[in-house]
This record gives structure tokens, sequence and C-alpha cells, in this order.
């Protein structure tokens, strides 16, 4: 887990408007333990003078995958907003998974990144 708090991250934003980011990370996962740490680890230490959000989705996985969400929600819970589902919804291949997801992102920008992907690039929501 990333070596920063929640404040760090927050204190170089220009607004500390959590409910109103500027950016919106969509994050899909499924059974992805062994990735989505390294996944939300790349999004928090992402520099940026605005403030952003993870909507993190567990699809209802079989690993324990939302066991690794849920201590990241707790560390950071302005900044990482979990969805945990019941029922997989992307088996279902009826947008239903998106409509799901989407209802949840306040960000004006949306960039996307699935569970099992990483960020390694601390300036990439910044520069972009």
């Amino acid at each position: 887990m990333l070596n920063k708090t929640q404040e760090e991250i927050i204190s170089k934003w220009k607004s500390k408007d959590t409910e109103h980011p500027l950016v919106s990370i969509k994050c899909l996962a499924y059974n992805h333990e062994k990735y989505i740490a390294q996944t939300l680890d790349g999004f928090l230490s992402q520099e940026t003078d605005f403030p952003f959000e993870v909507i993190v989705n567990d699809d209802a996985s079989t690993d324990k995958t939302a066991d690794v969400i849920r201590e990241y929600e707790k560390k950071f819970p302005l900044i990482v907003k979990p969805l945990y589902q019941a029922e997989n919804l992307y088996s279902k291949r009826d947008e239903s998974l998106d409509r799901a997801v989407d209802v949840h992102l306040k960000g004006k920008y949306v960039a996307i990144c699935e569970g099992d992907d990483y960020w390694t690039i601390p300036n990439k929501l910044q520069t972009q």
C-alpha cells in the first residue's frame, strides 16, 4: 500500500472540494487480487493540483479483491469510493455494469484504467 496519507495527496489540490472532483478515475475490477493494490497505488501517486476521485467497482469477485479495496477505502475515504456488486454485472452483457458505475462518476472528466493495469507516471492526470 502506498506510503502516503490522504492529507498529503489533498494538500496539493488548489480546491479541497472532494465532492466535486475535476477527474473521476473509473476502475473496473474482477478477480484482480494480485494486481489491484498496484493499480490503486498508481492512482493515488498522481500529483495533481486538482481534486480527483477513484471509483473502483468490484464486480462480485470470488477472490480477495474486495478485501484489498476495503483497505484502501479505509485509508483514503475521501478519494477511493468503491462499489461492491452482489452479482457479476459484466457477465450480463447488457451494459448494466457501465450504468451501475457511471452514475457515481462526479468528475468533469473521466480517466479509465482496469483493475489489472496500472499507471507508472505520477503526472499522467495533470498532463492530460
